[in-house]
């Protein structure tokens, strides 16, 4: 159809407003590229002061970046974070740096991939999976100068748990304040080793350093805890009860199947790491008198649930808690040699005891 226009005159102009498209278009880009490569360029090429920064065991290249941004050494923490993914850096060792703003993000890359720190750690406190609080307490006793009821009086104390409420919302709920809970914050304490430059650290920093990095860990699964409903707080005691009952040789996947489909079926759970969380002291087998144990965290007793964690549970456990393994096994067997056995019946489980434990003893 003839729209008034000879063909030359209309892709001369269409010809036009190409080239003005592209042209924006490379400028975009060349802007782009300047604002990138001055934002990894130093702060300030003439200072010399230099920066201590501290990099704690387990930090996200994200979390870096904030620091490092928060500290003034690098002008941009997003494009930072882009640049050591683009460029597949990012295994960074923990440690307390001297950093200049004369330095390029290329040399602070650089010292943190060797671990070239200024300082070694005054304290190091390694907290293994399956840790309980009253365990926490004395490895923090035993490398601080701080007492074990010095740990307990501050974990339960009100005025530090209605902070943690303040400062982690997510994490720290009024669940943790069921009159049932028989330590509040029992299973917010991530396991991990912890270092601190500062021998008079606080304990205060140190109890907070640990729940932080739960709060970091369960940021990650956030859309799976909101899309099944799940509170922090019932994340957190099922992968307790996976903890405790997870050996080397199994899938914790599976285990937080059993309990599901126990919670399901509206069966007891009869976990026996709960029953010794309720008599509050180890034993080598739970006898039958055990069982009978008057408590909330009794689960031979109480359906559902405990109350809360029975310890301290690390990542492996909490992505079985969230990310149960489909499976129709309503029992399991931890046999002597470490293996566990998985049943549907309640028969093939006794069949399964008697050949495993009774047999052996």
């Amino acid at each position: 159809m003839w729209n008034g226009q000879p063909p030359n005159k209309r892709k001369k102009r269409m010809w036009i407003i190409l080239s003005s498209i592209v042209g924006v278009i490379v400028l975009v880009l060349a802007g782009l590229f300047l604002y990138i490569h001055s934002a990894l360029q130093p702060v300030n090429e003439q200072s010399k002061k230099s920066i201590e920064v501290t990099i704690p065991p387990g930090s996200s290249v994200s979390a870096i970046s904030q620091e490092l941004e928060k500290q003034g050494v690098i002008k941009n923490g997003t494009i930072f974070r882009y640049y050591v993914k683009f460029n597949d850096k990012g295994n960074f060792q923990a440690g307390t740096y001297s950093f200049s703003k004369s330095m390029d993000v290329d040399q602070m890359i650089n010292m943190m991939t060797k671990g070239d720190v200024s300082k070694n750690a005054k304290i190091k406190l390694a907290i293994p999976e399956g840790t309980q609080l009253t365990q926490i307490a004395a490895i923090i006793a035993k490398h601080t100068q701080y007492k074990e009821s010095d740990v307990l009086a501050l974990a339960n104390s009100s005025s530090f748990i209605n902070g943690l409420m303040k400062k982690y919302p997510k994490l720290v709920t009024k669940e943790v304040l069921n009159k049932d809970v028989k330590y509040p914050l029992e299973g917010y304490f991530y396991p991990a080793t912890y270092q601190f430059y500062d021998e008079k650290v606080s304990l205060h920093d140190i109890l907070d350093k640990m729940i932080n990095r739960t709060d970091d860990t369960l940021q990650k699964y956030q859309d799976d805890m909101k899309e099944k409903n799940y509170s922090a707080h019932k994340v957190l005691t099922m992968s307790s009860l996976v903890e405790e009952e997870a050996t080397n040789k199994t899938e914790r996947e599976k285990i937080a199947s059993v309990f599901y489909n126990r919670l399901n079926d509206k069966m007891p759970l009869q976990t026996d790491p709960t029953v010794l969380y309720a008599l509050g002291e180890h034993k080598k087998r739970v006898l039958y008198k055990h069982l009978e144990v008057d408590s909330p965290y009794n689960t031979y007793k109480v359906k559902g649930l405990p109350p809360g964690p029975i310890s301290n549970a690390g990542e492996m456990s909490i992505k079985a808690a969230l990310h149960p393994a489909t499976t129709k096994y309503l029992y399991f067997l931890a046999t002597p040699s470490g293996d566990v056995i998985f049943s549907t019946t309640l028969q093939e489980h006794n069949k399964q005891k008697a050949i495993h434990i009774t047999n052996k003893k």
